[in-house]
């Protein structure tokens, strides 16, 4: 039977990388019985890289996926980016035994604005083929602002239509949170998608102290419309399991768990809290 594979996006663990390091939280990543990673926001410098192969060894974890930007966020911002430092990202991929790098968002430079958002696109599309020439396929990760239409199209679909080498890194939440139904809108994508964001999304309390006082219909229209939160897997309201059915069947391999805000959790009982949910789905195997 067709099986994919869970494992944990590193984002929501770098305040561990940074309290306890690279190869300890490897560890009980581990212990959580996790075994594949997605490696973002976390420096790679030479100590780091060497530390996640080390680790992946000792501890049988797969980095599935490394993280680079096309260009800056924002102009002189710092960090690696595939116009500057490809060779360097090459060879953290091939050390790591990696051959999926994804870019987490476009550049902010380029939102509201057709046509330096093609310019972008050109340039993702071009370098994921330079990619492939070293065995590596370039994914693009999407947040709610691909859903922005331009001339009445989606940006997601502008940049699947304007792309051959490009794939997708799809985010379910974000998608719910753009306004389409994350199992349709996999479907659509069926043979781009090879990893996938698993995170679920809740409706949270409103924070009713702001009607503490006399009554400030700004401050409460607020609280009342900022009550989405990103929940752990099977804690939200999505169809968690068509979601990762509608994955498997339009050819994600890797399916990763990932929350942007634990409220307050520990990240690693968040991570346990979904682990476990997705055990009690029928996943158990795919851990």
């Amino acid at each position: 039977m067709k099986k994919g594979k869970f494992g944990v996006q590193m984002m929501m663990l770098k305040g561990k990388v940074e309290q306890i390091g690279v190869y300890e939280t490897m560890r009980k990543i581990n212990e959580l019985g996790y075994h594949c990673v997605e490696v973002s926001q976390i420096p790679m410098t030479a100590d780091n890289v060497s530390e996640l192969k080390r680790a992946s060894a000792d501890f049988d974890i797969q980095i599935a996926s490394l993280s680079a930007a096309l260009e800056p966020m924002m102009p002189g911002m710092p960090g690696e980016t595939l116009a500057a430092d490809f060779d360097k990202i090459v060879n953290d991929c091939k050390t790591l035994d990696c051959k999926f790098l994804r870019i987490g968002m476009l550049p902010l430079t380029t939102i509201g604005n057709k046509d330096k958002i093609m310019e972008f696109v050109k340039k993702a599309d071009g370098v994921a083929a330079q990619l492939v020439e070293h065995g590596i396929e370039l994914y693009y990760h999407n947040h709610h602002i691909e859903f922005q239409k331009y001339d009445g199209e989606y940006l997601m679909d502008i940049i699947k239509n304007n792309t051959t080498h490009l794939g997708f890194e799809f985010d379910i939440h974000w998608i719910q949170r753009g306004g389409e139904n994350p199992i349709t809108f996999i479907k659509k994508y069926a043979g781009r998608i090879a990893l996938l964001h698993l995170k679920d999304y809740r409706i949270g309390q409103i924070d009713m102290s702001v009607l503490a006082g006399s009554l400030d219909m700004g401050k409460f229209m607020q609280a009342f419309t900022n009550v989405v939160e990103f929940a752990e897997v099977g804690e939200g309201n999505l169809d968690m399991k068509g979601i990762i059915e509608a994955g498997l069947e339009s050819g994600s391999q890797y399916f990763l768990v990932e929350q942007d805000d634990v409220y307050g959790r520990d990240p690693f009982d968040c991570l346990k809290t979904s682990g476990d949910n997705l055990r009690k789905m029928g996943y158990a195997d795919w851990f």
